[in-house]
């Protein structure tokens, strides 16, 4: 498997969503996407990061930008996750972890000396055109949001 980098075109995928829905990355060309990969719903981390996107939504949505948030938990687990914490933007499943391993983000991990497969957390910022514009792997949650944003502020103000 490659590593994607900055530039590349980013790996298109149809996967399900919470709310019985489905979701095509090709089909949000045209604005920008916050692509990020988290372990499992309803974990501190994986909570923490999830509302610290949905709590700034409504700039991400001034700055012309889709959230979603891909695991490998089932669309059941999604719905649940997204009702308990009132999250507003999309969930995908990846079940069989097609996507996970077309972005590089499942991979060998480990706790407490165990070693198991997993989702790396990782973000990907998608520009307009479906490339690659920004990538952070091994994503701490602490300060993550604060700065995806900044760098979504910093390219619009190239861009203008």
């Amino acid at each position: 498997m490659t590593e994607l980098k900055i530039g590349d075109a980013a790996p298109d995928f149809s996967l399900p969503t919470d709310g019985d829905g489905n979701i095509i990355l090709s089909d949000l060309k045209g604005q920008k996407v916050v692509l990020y990969f988290y372990p499992k719903d309803d974990t501190p981390g994986c909570t923490k990061e999830s509302c610290g996107f949905n709590d700034n939504l409504s700039a991400f949505n001034k700055m012309d930008t889709a959230i979603i948030g891909l695991s490998k938990c089932s669309v059941k687990k999604h719905d649940k996750f997204k009702a308990k914490y009132d999250l507003n933007f999309t969930l995908a499943s990846d079940e069989n972890n097609d996507t996970c391993e077309r972005y590089g983000t499942w991979g060998e991990k480990s706790m407490y000396g165990k070693k198991y497969m997993g989702i790396e957390r990782a973000t990907f910022l998608i520009d307009e055109q479906g490339k690659i514009a920004h990538i952070w792997r091994k994503v701490k949650v602490k300060g993550h949001v604060a700065e995806v944003m900044d760098v979504i502020k910093s390219s619009n103000a190239e861009a203008a």
